[in-house]
């Protein structure tokens, strides 16, 4: 196999990190979670998205462009293990629980949400 289909299949075993992050800003408390099946990747899509104006949460895009994203922290706050038989591909009905049980989770932190 040339070195080329080599990295093309290791590319198509490869896993993302899948389940919930938190972008919290740190002046008001108020915070903004979303889950994924590629963490990483839309983490990056939404700092893009807020650092260039385009974000879809017109509070949470005045916010981010007023405080600056210095005032924000982002972090992951669970993530979603792959089934151990691998047949499974589509996550996103536990995603949409793991953020329902996170939401009531940081409201009874008195955290509140863009």
């Amino acid at each position: 196999m040339d070195r080329k289909k080599e990295l093309k299949e290791q590319y198509k075993q490869m896993k993302p990190d899948m389940g919930i992050f938190i972008v919290r800003s740190n002046k008001t408390n108020k915070c903004y979670i979303e889950t994924s099946q590629n963490l990483n990747g839309f983490i990056n899509r939404t700092r893009f998205q807020l650092n260039s104006g385009g974000h879809p949460n017109e509070r949470f895009q005045r916010d981010w462009k007023e405080q600056g994203e210095n005032n924000f922290t982002i972090e992951i706050l669970e993530k979603l293990e792959y089934d151990k038989d691998e047949s499974k591909t589509d996550y996103s009905e536990e995603l949409e629980v793991m953020k329902f049980v996170w939401k009531e989770k940081l409201a009874k932190e008195n955290i509140g949400f863009y």
